[in-house]
């Protein structure tokens, strides 16, 4: 799949542009704070209906401007996919699909599947587990649409225990209702720790070969998933935890404290790991990750670099650029590297300054 054409419409701070993409490879250069990550942020928004920048979305909406429009043109399967995503100050979002409407906007995720890569990425190790968390979903989310709505549920009931468990500590009465919640609460969460654990040992089964071949065998990469309690005795542990629950009135106990965990020769890479290992590691997940998709949609996903070249070293750069010529790829940058030039001659470069495109001619560069 690839995107052939994006246009915004008051949305950051462009007023009204169109782009025309190649199927492979695309640049978008130029100084700081002129918009390149803002195009990278409308196609996330209509792959994944979020921005990966802020959760109020209604905040990429122009300056003093109502509302913002996005519209994307996807090629897929020998089809064209037309996306529409509409943002309203009000913080209402709409989405049309091929001119259809959308009544959920999780009915968009797995339409365009992407890979994004950022700076923030190489933090990925040395956040909490909560991004990591995040990170797990996204991903799944894409792939699998039965663990998008065991996740939802999830989520559902979770926010009713915790809202009973709340009562329950002024009123003891409510303390008998909270099994039915339980029993939803075990029904969903089991089939996420499930899901999660198969996809930790896809992904890490394909980084591991890739990490190898990075540090030329020198070093074993694995990814663990970390649950916070085991299926198996997730009911037990419900209600182990009860009183300290209904204390605090949060659940304790549940996937939604599930953590992973990255070891390079059996040892934990966000404390052993140096910075340029933490790196390695996480070139390794985001590549893992195009493989993966690839597997499980048959089909290539889109990648997206946010200005994350510059963050990695030449040898690095050229292991990422080497396992990305069969897919689109859309590249940020400040300055154009000799190593990307290169593979120029099937690509298209674009400069961005204040909100404006221009096409560029790489010969001329």
């Amino acid at each position: 799949m690839y995107i052939s054409e994006i246009g915004l419409y008051q949305f950051r701070n462009y007023d009204n542009i169109n782009i025309k993409l190649h199927p492979k490879l695309n640049i978008l250069y130029g100084n700081n704070a002129q918009g390149k990550t803002n195009i990278l942020e409308a196609i996330y928004i209509c792959a994944t209906a979020r921005s990966h920048r802020t959760s109020r979305e209604k905040e990429a909406i122009k300056w003093e401007k109502e509302e913002a429009h996005i519209r994307l043109f996807l090629n897929k399967e020998s089809r064209i996919e037309k996306i529409d995503f509409h943002l309203n100050k009000n913080g209402k979002k709409y989405v049309f699909i091929n001119e259809i409407p959308v009544q959920k906007l999780s009915n968009l995720l797995g339409i365009m599947n992407i890979v994004m890569f950022s700076p923030e990425d190489l933090q990925l190790i040395k956040s909490g587990p909560k991004e990591r968390r995040r990170f797990l979903d996204i991903e799944l989310c894409q792939i699998d649409k039965i663990y998008l709505y065991n996740l939802q549920q999830y989520y559902k009931v979770l926010k009713q225990r915790n809202h009973l468990l709340k009562s329950i500590h002024l009123d003891k009465g409510q303390e008998a209702m909270l099994e039915v919640w339980d029993e939803q609460l075990v029904y969903f969460g089991e089939k996420i720790i499930e899901s999660r654990r198969d996809f930790v040992n896809k992904i890490s089964n394909i980084a591991s070969m890739i990490h190898a071949n990075i540090t030329s065998n020198k070093e074993n990469l694995s990814i663990e998933y970390s649950p916070n309690v085991k299926k198996e005795i997730f009911k037990d542990k419900l209600k182990d935890s009860l009183d300290k629950d209904i204390k605090t009135g949060i659940s304790s106990v549940g996937p939604h404290r599930d953590d992973i965990l990255f070891k390079i020769n059996n040892n934990d890479v966000r404390t052993y790991g140096s910075q340029g290992q933490q790196r390695s590691v996480i070139l390794s997940l985001k590549l893992a990750e195009i493989d993966l998709i690839k597997k499980e949609i048959n089909d290539n996903p889109i990648l997206l670099l946010d200005d994350v070249l510059s963050e990695l070293d030449e040898n690095r750069q050229a292991d990422l650029l080497s396992n990305i010529d069969n897919i689109q790829t859309i590249i940020t940058c400040t300055g154009i590297e000799d190593l990307i030039l290169k593979k120029l001659h099937k690509g298209f470069l674009f400069h961005i300054e204040n909100g404006f495109v221009e096409p560029q001619d790489s010969k001329f560069l």
